[in-house]
């Protein structure tokens, strides 16, 4: 994964519960790393080893931590300079919802190594859709639930996001129905 991913890591940590507590899931993680590049590529190991740490030091499940960085990762990347780009992805959810993949081929010119996940909407209806996310990497299904909430905070839209199906339950890909309604 790009640095760009683990920075945001570090910085919703060091947001909301301070550099001592960063600092102690880096430890835990036996990252000796402190500053991470944007535009460098890391293992994958080295984020799945923070989640892991952060899951240990908060207290907290790596789904929850994955759902807390999949809602945090929407303003961060706003303010990190990907907020127009986000902004031109939809004038509402279902909208940017349907252009992610055309987000990420876009976001992928900056990115050359970037292994981005697919998203296709299907069965949409006025207040409702379904959202079938692929990805070549495990465990980050937890995620879309946070990046959705996020979203949903973007473009003022109360939603509610429900999994049906799993990869880990057997599925070739995670669905999931989405219930929403503009503020």
């Amino acid at each position: 994964m790009y640095g760009l991913v683990n920075k945001a890591i570090k910085d919703m940590v060091c947001t909301r519960f301070g550099e001592d507590i960063w600092q102690q899931i880096r430890h835990k993680a036996e990252i000796e790393l402190d500053v991470f590049t944007s535009m460098e590529s890391y293992p994958d190991d080295l984020t799945h080893k923070l989640v892991k740490a952060a899951s240990i030091v908060l207290d907290l499940s790596p789904s929850d931590i994955m759902q807390a960085f999949g809602e945090y990762w929407i303003q961060y990347t706003a303010q990190e300079g990907y907020g127009e780009m986000i902004d031109m992805s939809g004038e509402d959810l279902p909208e940017f919802l349907e252009n992610l993949d055309n987000l990420h081929a876009r976001v992928g010119v900056s990115f050359p190594k970037l292994n981005p996940p697919s998203f296709e909407c299907t069965d949409m209806e006025e207040e409702s859709l379904t959202l079938h996310y692929r990805s070549t990497r495990e465990g980050l299904s937890p995620m879309v639930f946070g990046l959705v909430k996020g979203l949903g905070e973007r473009f003022d839209t109360e939603v509610e996001i429900t999994q049906t199906q799993s990869r880990d339950s057997g599925a070739d890909h995670d669905e999931f129905l989405l219930r929403y309604k503009s503020e």
